[in-house]
């Protein structure tokens, strides 16, 4: 077990941990509701835009041995700290970017701050568990959602006034660097694990079962991210919306994804995990399918909405029946499901970028649609 030397305060360990989970939501959410913004200021195609977007993915990959050689040797308060900073410097820097190496070359390092917080953060996290009897790690990614509509929403006031992304930019990192260093001191005094430790934890290739779970949440993963990077240039270039309307169609999606998420599980309790399950790829269909057939602002809005209460429960639950299986332990177990899932949220939405260039958006968004019923399929097929 993780030794901790936490701070006197549970309450301000758990508040301090919150602090982090809404930087780093509403640092990823600003950013990405400028995307329409940055893509016409750099003259981005589409399949410009989704060449570029591969470089946060990448930095992120890139990062991942390196996170992990930290964590086994420093306390993760600190990871997370410098993490945390790294991470808005690099979102003020994207608004400076001129050209699309600049751009590239800093959501290069954007992914690869992004990843050092997040990993860091959730680590803090588990050591803040460790404080209560009662369950509280889904608290705190609510606060990311929580985060991520407050960004959207202060995103479409700023693009309202023509602010641009540098002075947007500028103001959020101040802001979320300020909250860091203030909330930094309660933060858990975790030792990192010994050597012995981690080699009995490392990460073992799911089998068939934790496969299926797998899928689920790189389907899942792979709809929220295309949803990050494409809700609004969809409403954009597809529906012809104005921006302010754009940058509105992103909000209803965070809306409909944080209420999903506190209230998911009294939802799930009622008519359990797996028909939540197979009613969230339902949703997934059914609400991109809407906007991407039916073109209008309304129905787009509408499928977006569908689409954020699709997603937002899929990845805790499918998180929480792998760490049930009998076979395998809890860590090993949600660490291979994870590490599926992710590569959803990575790869599929750059792909989007190409798929438009080829075809069109509406193509794009209705291809992506596949993956909610890839969702019930999954479900339908998994043994009781």
């Amino acid at each position: 077990m993780v030794s901790a030397s936490v701070s006197p305060s549970p309450r301000k360990a758990r508040i301090a941990t919150a602090i982090f989970f809404f930087v780093s939501g509403f640092g990823f959410s600003s950013w990405a509701s400028r995307i329409p913004t940055i893509q016409q200021n750099l003259h981005l195609s589409e399949g410009k835009l989704g060449a570029v977007l591969f470089a946060l993915p990448a930095g992120l990959m890139c990062t991942l041995p390196v996170t992990g050689y930290l964590l086994r040797r420093f306390s993760s308060r600190y990871i997370m700290f410098t993490g945390a900073v790294l991470f808005n410097i690099m979102l003020c820097l994207v608004g400076f970017t001129q050209n699309i190496w600049e751009l590239a070359l800093v959501l290069f390092f954007f992914g690869s701050s992004r990843n050092l917080f997040n990993i860091s953060a959730n680590a803090q996290s588990i050591g803040v568990q460790k404080l209560y009897d009662r369950s509280i790690i889904a608290t705190f990614h609510g606060i990311w959602s929580v985060a991520g509509f407050a960004a959207a929403a202060v995103g479409s006031l700023v693009v309202t006034f023509s602010i641009p992304p540098s002075w947007h930019f500028l103001a959020v990192s101040i802001f979320l660097t300020s909250l860091c260093f203030i909330f930094f001191k309660d933060s858990v005094h975790q030792q990192p694990q010994p050597h012995e430790r981690l080699e009995k934890t490392k990460f073992r290739f799911p089998d068939k079962a934790l496969l299926k779970l797998g899928f689920i949440c790189f389907a899942s993963m792979a709809c929220e991210g295309t949803m990050y990077d494409w809700s609004a240039i969809y409403l954009k270039k597809a529906v012809h919306a104005s921006k302010e309307v754009a940058t509105v169609g992103y909000a209803v999606y965070m809306v409909a994804m944080t209420l999903g998420r506190f209230t998911g599980d009294k939802l799930a309790n009622n008519i359990g995990v797996k028909a939540m399950l197979k009613y969230s790829g339902l949703f997934i269909l059914t609400g991109l399918l809407l906007a991407a057939i039916f073109p209008y602002t309304i129905t787009t809005c509408i499928g977006f909405l569908m689409t954020g209460f699709g997603v937002s429960c899929v990845v805790p639950m499918v998180f929480s029946m792998a760490g049930k299986v009998k076979h395998m332990s809890g860590g090993p177990a949600i660490a291979g499901v994870s590490t599926i899932g992710y590569f959803g949220f990575l790869i599929v939405p750059p792909t989007v970028g190409f798929i438009a260039e080829t075809f069109n958006l509406r193509w794009s968004i209705a291809l992506i649609a596949l993956f909610g019923a890839l969702i019930t399929w999954l479900v339908s097929e998994m043994k009781e």
